[in-house]
């Protein structure tokens, strides 16, 4: 087979431009998500609503994700990202109120806070000028997600905080690794759709944030 170095020297600098417009449009709707669920969460503590539920977070992160997938290539998959963005950070309202309500419970948010979007730049940051390859981690961070989901209901379900807490941990290492791995993605091109970069990497930061929250929020406990 022969292959044209003209062609592939004219293609090349085409594939870079593709690559930083999808990773303009990612951090750039991952920053309006980001301020959109924080409002929701302002709203949801401000009116002091009841956490849905197991069930209800759990059809609805899942439905509102299957519709933003389905229609990541037309303008209706915006759409479904804010909802899915906005109804989380409705369900993270009423976990920040909980947390607030505690002794030091507002010190806690905030080093939960700061402590995820230290990661977040980090790891990014790291991704982006290293360029290394993470691809690597891409079965171990689907096992694991599947395992520490499985394991978290479980310990839900059966009242076990032991387990709870070793899931939260659990969660950090995995979540830092998606940001690592989906990063990555990007920048080498194998995610060329900016909206399920962008949902991808939120609820990264999401579950990094309440992981970090539970076992903060744990330790301010055992002081």
């Amino acid at each position: 087979m022969n292959i044209n170095p003209m062609a592939q020297a004219a293609t090349a600098p085409a594939r870079v431009l593709e690559t930083n417009k999808v990773l303009r449009n990612t951090y750039a709707l991952l920053a309006m998500t980001l301020l959109f669920s924080a409002l929701t969460a302002g709203v949801s503590m401000a009116l002091n609503l009841p956490h849905p539920g197991v069930v209800i977070t759990l059809v609805g992160y899942f439905g509102l994700l299957f519709a933003t997938a389905k229609f990541r290539n037309s303008g209706l998959g915006l759409a479904f990202v804010f909802a899915l963005t906005g109804f989380m950070g409705y369900t993270l309202g009423p976990i920040l109120n909980s947390y607030l309500s505690l002794p030091n419970g507002g010190q806690v948010v905030m080093t939960a806070f700061t402590a995820t979007g230290v990661l977040f730049l980090g790891l990014s940051g790291y991704a982006l000028t290293s360029k290394k390859d993470f691809s690597f981690l891409g079965a171990f961070l689907t096992v694991g997600i599947i395992v520490g989901f499985l394991a978290g209901l479980g310990a839900l379900f059966f009242e076990m905080p032991g387990l709870s807490l070793a899931v939260s941990a659990m969660f950090v290492l995995l979540m830092a690794g998606l940001i690592l791995y989906e990063t990555s993605n990007i920048i080498r091109g194998g995610e060329t759709n900016y909206i399920m970069a962008t949902v991808t990497l939120y609820v990264a930061i999401f579950n990094l944030f309440t992981s970090l929250l539970h076992l903060l929020g744990f330790m301010n406990s055992e002081d």
